[in-house]
């Protein structure tokens, strides 16, 4: 006969915590890798260890990658501006060409 068991709050509340980190995901996908091994290792627990280094590795090297996206974007802003302003100079020391237009 199956008990009915009451959800208990902390486990529900900490449940949702390890879904919100990922922490489910990545369980489950190393989980997967490890049943669709067609060759069994013989140390199932290293297997797992090694895919979750390898899974936490990766979102190390993302976020590494993702902050030098910004930086590398606010670099390019700053240099555009720069560029901007350093040719809003030369238009008023170069001489203008006969027809109006400035030289290149």
């Amino acid at each position: 006969m199956a008990h009915y068991r009451a959800t208990d709050p902390k486990r529900e509340q900490f449940r949702r915590y390890l879904e919100k980190a990922g922490v489910v995901d990545t369980l489950t996908s190393v989980l997967v890798a490890l049943y669709e091994q067609s060759d069994r290792p013989t140390n199932a627990l290293e297997f797992v260890q090694q895919h979750l280094c390898a899974a936490a590795q990766t979102s190390a090297d993302t976020e590494a990658l993702q902050q030098e996206v910004m930086d590398l974007k606010e670099k390019c802003a700053s240099l555009a501006e720069e560029n901007k302003d350093l040719k809003t100079r030369l238009q008023r020391f170069e001489p203008a060409s006969e027809d109006g237009a400035t030289a290149d």
